[in-house]
């Protein structure tokens, strides 16, 4: 019965759809029982996640910490920056938001340099950096409107855009303070775990994403994603409820932490992939060693179709899809 139901309201919109055509564009257009078919086949298969393919990948990479003492949440954000770039994600396909600008703080004794390892061989603030929102342009309700395209498109460039549609596989990474069920930004307000949850739910029904992957690194980050119930949403959190997530080591002469742990060992394992990796999330969440990350990093699969053994690590840090070639007939 369920199945029925489903069938029928997708053939009531592709009805509705059909009506809001033009009359003389209606007389042109013929839907025979095979269209029909394939339109709700395909319209079932989108619905339920049953495929992995996908035609493009984005990234929303957001830090949402200020101040000089938190230098290690921009460099989170920019390893990860990092690390989807190498993998094939331009930078029109990347939204990076830094709410703070360490590399110029004065405080800085490396001045216009981002490191992530004391041992400073790797500057992540190089000439190559796109960044699209920054300082206080980086909000909760900026972070919201990017998501849900809800921006004047007279004024704000496409390259601060998210224009991606049901095709896209989108890559989004938080990391800043937080708590039970919000994130804090700059100190000053704080998205909370539903607001996340609406604003992909906004996303599924107006056909912006195929599949998600959230990913978060926060205290409590786990309870981020417990609100969520959108289709096709891969969700992982850096610790549990009532669990810290702790910096991974600090550099003496910048004087603070310089990466967080989960994201540390993310990266770890991310430096083993290239863009014809077999590794699959699967490989990647079972890495995951709370010895080591010194809290319980968390997934949430029920809300999406495909078993972790065959969703590549590339589905979603890369830019990488199979790509067929239709031979023409002679005949």
């Amino acid at each position: 019965m369920n199945e029925l139901l489903k069938v029928l309201s997708l053939a009531f919109a592709a009805c509705l759809a059909l009506s809001s055509v033009g009359v003389h564009a209606q007389q042109q257009m013929v839907l025979d029982n095979v269209t029909l078919n394939q339109f709700l086949s395909d319209q079932l298969a989108a619905r339920e996640g049953a495929t992995g393919n996908h035609a493009n990948n984005w990234a929303v990479l957001v830090s949402t910490s200020r101040f000089w003492f938190n230098y290690r949440h921009l460099a989170n954000v920019l390893s990860m920056y990092r690390t989807v770039k190498r993998l094939g994600i331009p930078d029109s396909q990347i939204i990076l938001m830094l709410a703070d600008d360490v590399a110029c703080n004065p405080r800085n004794a490396f001045p216009g340099t981002v490191y992530n390892n004391a041992d400073r061989a790797l500057d992540l603030y190089s000439n190559n950096i796109e960044v699209d929102y920054r300082g206080y342009e980086v909000t909760v309700d900026t972070l919201l409107r990017v998501l849900t395209d809800k921006v004047d498109p007279t004024t704000t460039p496409r390259s601060k855009r998210l224009l991606t549609d049901e095709n896209s596989n989108i890559f989004i990474y938080l990391t800043g303070h937080g708590g039970n069920e919000f994130l804090k930004f700059q100190d000053a307000e704080e998205v909370s775990a539903f607001d996340l949850a609406d604003a992909f739910a906004q996303m599924w029904e107006t056909k912006r994403y195929h599949e998600i992957l959230f990913m978060i690194d926060t205290c409590q980050a786990n309870t981020m994603y417990s609100k969520f119930y959108s289709p096709n949403v891969l969700a992982v959190g850096s610790s549990e409820l009532d669990e810290s997530s702790y910096s991974h080591h600090a550099d003496s002469d910048v004087g603070v932490a310089v990466i967080d742990r989960f994201t540390y060992y993310n990266l770890e394992f991310l430096e083993r992939v290239d863009k014809g990796s077999e590794l699959t999330m699967k490989d990647l969440i079972e890495s995951y060693d709370p010895v080591k990350i010194h809290s319980h990093a968390g997934v949430r699969t029920d809300l999406y179709k495909r078993n972790l053994s065959e969703v590549r690590i590339t589905d979603f840090f890369g830019n990488v899809q199979a790509v067929e070639i239709d031979e023409d007939d002679d005949d």
